[in-house]
């Protein structure tokens, strides 16, 4: 095919189909996905709960930038460029709490909580400068059910209108209240970020792909999304018990242990994806956030975050190592599935195969990306170097059409 035509997006009808295989390993195109999907998009920090006093901060890093939300002495949470106005070093890594200023490790500029460059060593040699100009760059950041999310590039919907109704299914499980279980898990898969979001995007692989789910759960293959990206689905625990003993022992526990919930919850998970990144897992003793970060064409970031309620009942404890335990082996699932689709995608004259209806919220991510990047619509890649030129090319003919 010429490289100058875009593939057909739909073919005999009503199929419609994956983007081409180049896609998932080219690094210009990981390159530019991150600036016009990534850094437009709302991206997780932190829970309110983990900054509770003044100092207190939490990073995000991505493939190039870095982001601290901070709580400030007047109990403000705001969010900065985790960079110095000096010279660039990064100032702050991971999660913890600053006495009072922010110190750049590299010159010892020093800023308030609030952002303001309160502190320059030696300031007499920087003639002229005046230190309110040179505050810490503010990012957009949202509130929504405790849970902190910035992006770099504003505009666009707000949380609240990207959830819109769904927010209501979620209020039962008090996520607000949560704190964090454990440390922030950090990890690299081997694909392209696209892959492990492809996946994190359908239930149409659960009954092979995770046996364990298939057994406890009776799970929604089709699911809801909406206008903005947002997508639910929800899976019930099974009145048929899991021949898998911790399997079978959450199904019996959650409903009678859990009874601060309505009944309904205490058997039911509600799993969110949100475009473009992130699955938000919502369960009846516990919640996690999975985020997928590219990092190279054939690598991403894998971040995810637990939470809970407060609960120190042996029970409610014992329910978190049930879920830990089984969620740990999708994980597993989930990345050695993924790694076998960015294999296959190299092998020689892979085309892409249909979507099935369950996979309508891979759809709309794809729609999603041929709108800010329609060069993945071109069936071969670009030659090297001119992808970016190429797409802006293609945005232009676009606006003109």
């Amino acid at each position: 095919m010429n490289e100058q035509t875009p593939i057909a997006l739909t073919e005999g009808g009503s199929l419609s189909y994956g983007l081409p295989a180049w896609t998932y390993f080219n690094q210009e195109l990981t390159q530019l996905e991150y600036e016009r999907v990534i850094l437009p998009s709302w991206q997780f920090v932190c829970h309110v709960n983990q900054l509770k006093q003044p100092g207190d901060f939490a990073t995000l890093d991505m493939m190039r930038d870095s982001v601290v939300v901070m709580r400030g002495k007047d109990g403000e949470l705001r969010a900065f460029s985790n960079v110095c106005r000096h010279r660039g070093a990064k100032l702050l890594d991971g999660e913890g709490s600053c006495k009072g200023r922010v110190k750049c490790p590299y010159h010892g500029w020093s800023y308030a909580l609030d952002g303001r460059l309160v502190g320059v060593p030696s300031e007499q040699t920087f003639p002229g400068m005046k230190k309110a100009d040179f505050g810490l760059k503010p990012v957009e950041m949202e509130i929504i059910l405790g849970l902190v999310f910035v992006r770099l590039i504003p505009g666009g919907p707000s949380l609240a209108l990207m959830f819109k109704d769904f927010i209501e299914l979620v209020r039962p499980y008090r996520i607000e209240e949560m704190e964090p279980v454990n440390q922030l898990w950090t990890g690299s898969w081997n694909c392209n970020w696209k892959v492990a979001v492809d996946n994190n995007l359908e239930n149409y692989h659960v009954p092979v792909g995770h046996p364990g789910y298939h057994r406890m759960l009776d799970n929604d293959l089709m699911g809801e999304i909406n206008e903005h990206g947002v997508a639910v689905s929800e899976s019930v625990l099974r009145d048929r018990l899991s021949p898998v003993w911790s399997e079978r022992l959450y199904q019996q526990l959650a409903p009678e242990v859990l009874t601060d919930l309505p009944e309904k919850n205490r058997r039911t998970w509600l799993f969110f994806s949100m475009a473009p990144n992130i699955g938000i897992d919502i369960y009846p003793d516990s919640m996690d956030i999975f985020q997928i970060l590219p990092k190279s064409a054939e690598t991403c970031l894998m971040r995810f975050p637990v939470f809970s309620r407060p609960d120190a009942r042996r029970e409610a404890k014992l329910l978190r190592y049930l879920n830990a335990r089984i969620n740990r082996q999708v994980g597993h699932e989930d990345r050695d599935l993924s790694e076998r689709v960015q294999m296959g995608l190299r092998s020689n004259g892979y085309e892409p195969g249909p979507l099935s209806d369950y996979e309508h919220a891979i759809r709309d991510f794809h729609d999603r990306l041929r709108a800010a990047c329609p060069v993945v619509t071109l069936p071969e890649a670009p030659s090297p170097g001119s992808l970016a030129a190429r797409n802006t090319a293609m945005l232009t003919e676009q606006a003109a059409a």
